[in-house]
């Protein structure tokens, strides 16, 4: 084997390393990035391994084009293999609008191989690689240039040592005859929509104060002109206008700019006057809006309150069936999925379908009805018929 460390500052030699990482079935990949005071994250290094060799690509050399990668990152005959790939994807997508695939993710082969939930890099290396990560450049700064030998040592490391991890998973995967249960998981992170937010979509990430449709209609149209704002001026949201701030307005809709600039929220965020009368003229939009123009509440969860003890015996279900199958809780039901169980025997959540109903599911309903039960055994628990003797 011949191995390679280095790094790629031009097009010409980026070109050269993606034509021999076409070769190979599976290439390795990571990326270093800053993204504290922009909106968009600005890439700063891309990690590349190869069973062969690992590179380093110099995002930010002024005499590199990225288009070779791109080329590569989209070649379906290669597997492109990350670790917690969903801000990495989300680079490249921002960058040439494409996913990279086919993709495997190590995380959440890892979690459907049993090693809990969203495992980290560092337990994976020390676990399956045998090795230890040095943690001194965790926090560096990857947009200053030169870069030191000790950046891009450790840099590399994220890939070379993911090599191992993924063929160990992969092999896993196929001898326990999982390989579809991450696959499902895998149509997620390759769907472009998973990393786009439209605008008018922005205010579903919010935790709004109130069901009232003209309240989440201020709300919606407030998050849509913040998206906007802080796209077009490539700075984070909350440095357009916080969480708390957006709404406030929202809830107390004021109809001129000195109104608005004094609520405690504003005077907090530091609102400009020229800010302060954008908003303005956004409220402005919605007061003349049709109600049937309002967006239609979230739905509501289900009614808790009396489905306390249901969920608490659903709970210890699931840890006793991700444990016995020795995959990670977080892949086959939230807490709300187990509320919503709780609630009604046909709900709409993964844990009811495909192999989660195999692993969890169907149990879980069958717990629900008396036929199975929950006992202790020492400092164990159990699940029984209660019936026809012990459940397999």
């Amino acid at each position: 084997m011949t191995s390679y460390m280095s790094i790629i500052t031009e097009t010409a030699e980026l070109a050269e390393f993606c034509g021999r990482a076409a070769t190979f079935p599976y290439i390795t990949v990571d990326t270093e990035f800053i993204r504290e005071k922009t909106y968009w994250p600005r890439l700063c290094l891309i990690q590349v391994g190869t069973p062969d060799e690992a590179l380093a690509i110099d995002a930010l050399a002024d005499d590199i084009d990225l288009e070779p990668l791109f080329g590569l990152l989209a070649d379906q005959s290669v597997l492109k293999v990350f670790h917690a790939a969903r801000q990495d994807v989300e680079i490249f997508v921002n960058l040439c609008g494409k996913v990279p695939t086919p993709l495997f993710d190590t995380q959440i082969a890892a979690m459907v191989c049993g090693y809990g939930d969203s495992v980290g890099y560092e337990r994976l290396v020390r676990d399956i690689a045998k090795k230890s990560i040095d943690k001194t450049m965790r926090f560096t700064d990857w947009s200053k240039r030169p870069l030191e030998k000790k950046q891009i040592d450790y840099a590399l490391g994220d890939v070379t040592h993911l090599r191992k991890i993924y063929d160990r998973l992969a092999k896993r995967l196929d001898d326990t005859g999982r390989a579809d249960w991450l696959s499902e998981e895998m149509d997620i992170l390759t769907d472009t929509a998973t990393y786009l937010i439209a605008p008018e979509d922005a205010w579903k990430r919010l935790k709004t104060r109130s069901r009232k449709p003209r309240y989440l209609a201020n709300v919606r149209a407030l998050a849509a002109w913040r998206e906007v704002t802080a796209q077009n001026n490539d700075v984070p949201r909350n440095r357009v206008l916080k969480d708390e701030s957006l709404t406030e307005i929202a809830a107390h809709a004021p109809k001129s700019a000195d109104e608005l600039m004094g609520l405690r929220a504003i005077k907090r965020d530091r609102v400009g006057n020229d800010r302060a009368r954008e908003l303005i003229c956004v409220l402005d939009k919605v007061r003349a809006m049709r109600n049937d123009e309002f967006p239609e509440p979230p739905a509501e969860g289900p009614d808790k309150s009396d489905n306390g003890p249901a969920m608490e015996l659903l709970k210890v279900l699931l840890k006793l069936k991700c444990d016995s199958h020795k995959v990670a809780q977080k892949l086959i039901a939230s807490s709300n999925d187990i509320g919503a169980i709780a609630a009604d025997d046909n709900a709409d959540v993964r844990a009811l379908s495909g192999w989660r109903r195999d692993v969890f599911g169907e149990d879980a309903l069958r717990l629900k009805r008396g036929e199975l039960a929950l006992t202790a055994d020492g400092s164990r628990i159990k699940l029984i018929e209660t019936t026809s003797g012990p459940a397999t």
